[in-house]
């Protein structure tokens, strides 16, 4: 028991650490994402789910965001909603949980955002539908196609671990322009 303790003491002094400065896990971060993420970011199902929703999304503005977003926040504190479960039962997420459960040590939650910033499919439940406010998606989608943003390292006291989010620029493989992003949420801890 002392040493998990002390283990845990040393692991927290290092995430201040590395929250103070650069995110420390940053190699081991962007290896899983290059080998485990990226080459799925290809296939027909994440392509054609963000352009359909491109689409359908393109006439949007500022308020009908708003409006989405404050939808998606209420369905998500009452445990559900059309909104919701328009996304959350869409192939796009279907595919995402996979991605999740071929990773159940490493990935805590994945999900994939249109141009806008606006949730496409994801693993789980995010706490709000516009992302194009955050750093996940103005790093990546905003910044071009080779884009990747390793957020800093936090305990996440849900899962009780320690964690960081990755995200990238996901293009379309056919014109290598810039559809939308991913953001991937990994356990640092199993990185190691």
């Amino acid at each position: 028991m002392r040493k998990v303790i002390a283990a845990a003491a040393f692991f927290a002094s290092t995430i201040v650490a590395a929250n103070a400065q650069a995110n420390e896990f940053s190699a081991q971060i962007s290896a899983f994402f290059e080998s485990n993420i990226k080459p799925k970011l290809t296939d027909p199902v994440v392509v054609e789910a963000i352009k359909r929703q491109n689409g359908e999304h393109g006439g949007l503005v500022d308020s009908d965001i708003e409006s989405m977003d404050q939808t998606w926040r209420a369905e998500a504190k009452a445990g559900g909603g059309s909104l919701i479960d328009k996304v959350m039962t869409n192939e796009l997420s279907a595919f995402l949980k996979q991605i999740k459960a071929a990773h159940p040590d490493a990935v805590t939650e994945v999900f994939i955002m249109d141009n806008r910033g606006l949730n496409v499919g994801q693993s789980d439940v995010t706490s709000d539908y516009n992302q194009g406010d955050e750093s996940k998606w103005q790093k990546t989608y905003a910044v071009g196609p080779s884009a990747i943003f390793i957020d800093d390292v936090e305990f996440d006291e849900s899962t009780e671990s320690f964690q960081s989010q990755v995200s990238g620029t996901i293009v379309d493989p056919a014109t290598g322009e810039a559809i939308g992003a991913i953001t991937v949420g990994l356990n640092v801890e199993n990185l190691l």
